[in-house]
């Protein structure tokens, strides 16, 4: 949801107030109501107690792993559905009140994997790295810290609701042999407060990139550097120099990070060239911003197998290669128009809603989608954009539709019939 300076406003106030548990638990179900627009069950003071501690409530998370594109397993936290009412709307009551670093643009408020490629088109290299275990290198010792200190100020006397907080957002997981009270990959709050207490790491990393004429951006753990000559070479012996910093990026980066107690992921580190295709988060940045080449040619692909063979069929194809594709990755087989309105809203925001490409295939589409709902797709265009729009468009379905396909229900219902049944 979008959050508005109001709430914002708002909830600075009143979190600025805060003395008390009962204080912290009426802010806690004001932030509910906003988020639910007020149709929403309370938190009670026993509840947040009883979440608040792991030695009351063990099974707070329940734990599963879904396969990451290598077709390796990624372990998820998911928070008990008693425990997740609180962890949104204190994310909520978070993502007001912090002002995350420039340079973070993952799980930030207006901001998404579009803007963190953006810093990077055109340059000749591209630096990646991914920081190892990420969430799990957040402690509950750390997370109590981040929220005594600006903008949360819940220390001294407030030290108190520092812990209570801290120990909603942190559960015991055995790791390495041994149980560490750590930030679950899983729950709401997780990536808001990575964003708080990378802050000292974003400001000297941006340090570092400013040095050596580079731009930095991080997504959650995923770290970015571009800059316009290879700065990206490493030393055999790099030596300290009288500032107790290194010359050579490599070794400044890795220093900086193993004082943060984070540790770089040696496999996922990568350099790309411009003579080569360059992604950020998953995002061509060569020229501009953009897709994969397939990704738009497997949307011509559907498009083109939907007007050949109708819906059916082509959902049939689609069910068949979605399994042989995604299979090892998602579990059952998703509707194959939500599928295709999905991947369009996401070419939309990558290439802009005025591209040229987006908008034929995105017509297409509408006309498409017409033939399984015809008559509730005209009255949609019709409510936002207008009744001649929504004539244009039904008559643009009725020429592409092939006749031996037509819907009786299509055929019979002209815009006049519609007009009389809806009394325009």
């Amino acid at each position: 949801m979008k959050i508005e300076q109001q709430h914002i406003d708002f909830v600075k106030e009143e979190f600025a107030k805060i003395q008390t548990k009962e204080d912290l638990l009426c802010l806690l179900n004001n932030a509910k109501k906003i988020i639910y627009k007020g149709k929403c069950t309370p938190i009670s003071l026993r509840q947040l107690t009883y979440f608040a501690n792991p030695n009351f409530c063990k099974e707070r998370y329940r734990s599963f792993t879904i396969k990451k594109k290598s077709g390796a397993d990624r372990l998820i936290h998911a928070p008990e559905k008693g425990l997740k009412s609180i962890l949104r709307p204190l994310n909520f009551i978070l993502q007001c009140i912090d002002d995350p670093h420039k340079s973070a643009t993952g799980f930030v408020l207006d901001k998404s994997i579009v803007d963190n490629a953006k810093k990077h088109i055109d340059k000749p290299y591209v630096y990646n790295i991914d920081i190892k275990d990420f969430f799990h290198s957040f402690t509950k010792s750390w997370v109590k810290y981040g929220f005594m200190t600006a903008p949360f100020n819940l220390g001294k006397e407030k030290e108190d609701l520092a812990f209570l907080l801290a120990s909603l957002c942190t559960h015991p997981f055995e790791i390495d042999g041994k149980i560490q009270n750590v930030l679950p990959q899983g729950s709401p709050t997780s990536p808001t407060i990575t964003n708080i207490l990378c802050k000292r790491l974003d400001r000297r990393l941006s340090g570092l990139a400013k040095r050596f004429g580079a731009t930095y951006t991080r997504y959650a753990d995923d770290i970015t550097f571009s800059a316009m000559y290879n700065i990206f070479k490493e030393e055999e012996n790099p030596q300290l120099n009288e500032k107790g910093r290194y010359d050579n990026f490599i070794a400044e980066l890795e220093r900086l990070i193993t004082q943060e107690n984070l540790i770089i992921k040696e496999e996922k580190v990568r350099l790309q060239n411009k003579d080569a295709r360059q992604e950020v988060t998953g995002l061509v940045v060569n020229d501009k911003v953009n897709v994969r080449r397939r990704y738009v040619k497997q949307l011509r692909m559907w498009l083109y197998y939907w007007e050949k063979y109708g819906y059916n069929k082509a959902s049939e194809i689609f069910s068949r290669d979605y399994k042989a594709d995604k299979g090892h990755v998602k579990k059952g087989t998703p509707n194959f128009a939500n599928v295709l309105d999905g991947k369009l809203q996401f070419l939309k925001m990558v290439k802009g809603e005025q591209d040229a490409t987006y908008k034929k295939l995105k017509e297409r589409f509408d006309v498409l989608k017409a033939e399984i709902d015809p008559i509730n797709e005209v009255l949609d265009i019709w409510e936002e954009e207008g009744i001649e729009k929504a004539m244009d468009f039904y008559s643009k379905r009725k020429k592409t539709q092939p006749k031996k396909k037509k819907n009786p229900v299509v055929r019979t219902m002209t815009m006049e019939k519609l007009m009389a049944l809806f009394g325009k």
